[in-house]
C-alpha cells in the first residue's frame, strides 16, 4: 500500500511540475468581468499610431514638442474620417519607468500620455494602450527581478488607467517581447495580465505571444484564466515580399526591391539576375516555390481562426503591412487587399501598420496628410 501511494504522489508530484505555466491562474477571477462581445465590435479596423510615443526617431526626443507636432488632433480626425474605428497607440515605457520604484510613474511625463489618449477618445475612436518598449528593454526579461519591476509597473500603470471607459480602452501586455523561450514568455505573462487584472478588474487586456508574435509563435500559446482577454499576433508573411528595402532584421532585406506578389516561379526569374547573393537568391526561388496569394494568406489565417475556436477565445491582428520604399505599389496593394480580407472572413479584426511610418496609410504633401487611394482602397476604407 506504501508503495502505490508512493507512486501514486510521484506522478501528480510530475504532473504539477509540468502544468504549462500559461495557465497560472489569475487573482480574483471570480470577479472579472468576461469579455462583452459588443467590445469587439470596437476593434475591427485599426491603425498603429507609430513614432508618436514609441520607436521616436528624430532629433527632439520623447518630448512634449515632439508628442504635439508628430500626430496631430487633425490627424486623428482624418483616421476617424477614413474609417478606421480604433488606433493602437504605442508607448515606449523608458520614460514611464524607474526599475528602482517602478510603481512611481513621473507625473509629467504620465500627462503627455493621457492628453494623447483624450485627443483619440475625443474623435470617438477606441484606443489600444500598448507598452512598445526598445529591444534592451524586451531583452531583459531575461531577469526575473526586471520582470519583477515590470510587474509593479503594470500594476501602477493599469490602476491609472482603470478610470477610463473599458468599453473604449483596451491594455496591451507589450509588443513582441522577444522572449526566445515560449514557456518562459508563457510564465512572464501571467504575471502581467494577473497585476493588469488586480489594477484594472474591468478592462479588456490584450495578450501576445513570445518573439515576434508571428503565427507559428502565436499557435503555441496557451490561454490564460481570465476570461476578458483578447490574443493577438501579427502578419507580415512573407518577409521577403512585405520587407524588402528593410535596414533592420535581416541584413539582407536591404538589397530586395521589386519583389513580386503573388509570388510563382516566373515571376521571381525576373529580378534573380539583379541578385548576386546566393542565399538571397535560394530565398527568393523557394519564395517564388511557395507560391504565395490570396488562397496561401488565407490558409494561413485559417490556422489562427482554428486556434481560437478551439479554445473559445477571440483574436485580433494588430499588425500587419508593407514597407513602402522599393515596393511595387500595385503588388503592395494587392497583399494588403488579401491579408485584410482573409481577417474579416474570419472575423478577426485588425490593426495596419502604419499611419505615417515606412509602412503608411498616408502620404505628406506640403506638411499635410493626405490619404493613399491605393492603400485606403485595399483595406476596404474610404479616401
Amino acid at each position: 500500500m506504501n508503495g502505490l501511494v508512493g507512486t501514486i504522489c510521484a506522478a501528480l508530484i510530475f504532473l504539477l511540475a509540468f502544468t504549462p505555466p500559461s495557465r497560472a491562474p489569475v487573482t480574483h477571477i471570480s470577479s472579472i468581468e468576461p469579455l462583452a462581445t459588443a467590445r469587439l465590435t470596437r476593434l475591427r479596423r485599426g491603425i498603429n499610431a507609430s513614432h508618436w510615443f514609441a520607436q521616436v526617431f528624430d532629433k527632439q526626443g520623447y518630448t512634449k514638442a515632439h508628442f504635439d507636432t508628430h500626430t496631430t488632433a487633425e490627424d486623428i480626425a482624418l483616421i476617424k474620417r477614413m474609417g478606421f474605428d480604433h488606433i493602437r497607440f504605442g508607448v515606449e515605457i523608458a520614460p514611464l519607468f524607474n526599475a528602482a520604484a517602478p510603481d512611481n510613474i513621473p507625473s509629467q511625463y504620465l500627462g503627455y500620455v493621457d492628453n494623447a489618449i483624450d485627443m483619440i477618445l475625443a474623435r470617438g475612436l477606441a484606443v489600444v494602450v500598448d507598452i512598445h518598449p526598445s529591444d534592451e528593454f524586451k531583452k531583459d526579461l531575461a531577469d526575473d527581478k526586471h520582470v519583477e519591476a515590470f510587474r509593479k509597473f503594470w500594476l501602477a500603470f493599469a490602476t491609472h488607467l482603470s478610470a477610463r471607459d473599458p468599453e473604449r480602452v483596451f491594455l496591451e501586455v507589450i509588443n513582441e517581447p522577444m522572449v526566445e523561450d515560449g514557456y518562459r514568455w508563457a510564465g512572464i505573462q501571467a504575471k502581467l495580465i494577473s497585476a493588469i487584472r488586480e489594477g484594472a478588474p474591468r478592462h479588456t487586456i490584450i495578450a501576445t505571444a513570445h518573439r515576434w508574435s508571428s503565427p507559428n509563435e502565436f499557435l503555441f500559446l496557451e490561454p490564460v484564466a481570465d476570461p476578458n482577454v483578447i490574443y493577438n499576433f501579427h502578419f507580415y508573411e512573407p518577409h521577403l515580399f512585405t520587407h524588402q528595402g528593410a535596414n533592420w532584421g535581416w541584413e539582407l532585406w536591404r538589397y530586395l526591391k521589386l519583389v513580386p506578389y503573388p509570388s510563382s516561379p516566373e515571376a521571381v526569374a525576373a529580378i534573380l539576375p539583379a541578385i548576386s547573393n546566393q542565399q538571397l537568391r535560394a530565398a527568393l526561388v523557394k519564395y517564388g516555390q511557395d507560391r504565395w496569394e490570396a488562397g496561401r494568406i488565407d490558409r494561413e489565417i485559417a490556422e489562427i481562426a482554428t486556434w481560437a475556436k478551439k479554445h473559445n477565445v477571440y483574436v485580433t491582428c494588430n499588425e500587419f503591412g508593407v514597407y513602402r520604399k522599393v515596393v511595387s505599389p500595385v503588388a503592395r496593394a494587392a497583399w494588403i487587399r488579401d491579408v485584410r480580407t482573409a481577417l474579416e472572413k474570419y472575423g478577426i479584426g485588425w490593426a495596419m501598420w502604419d499611419y505615417q511610418g515606412g509602412f503608411n496609410v498616408v502620404n505628406r504633401v506640403r506638411g499635410r496628410a493626405v490619404p493613399d487611394a491605393e492603400t485606403i482602397a485595399a483595406l476596404g476604407l474610404k479616401p
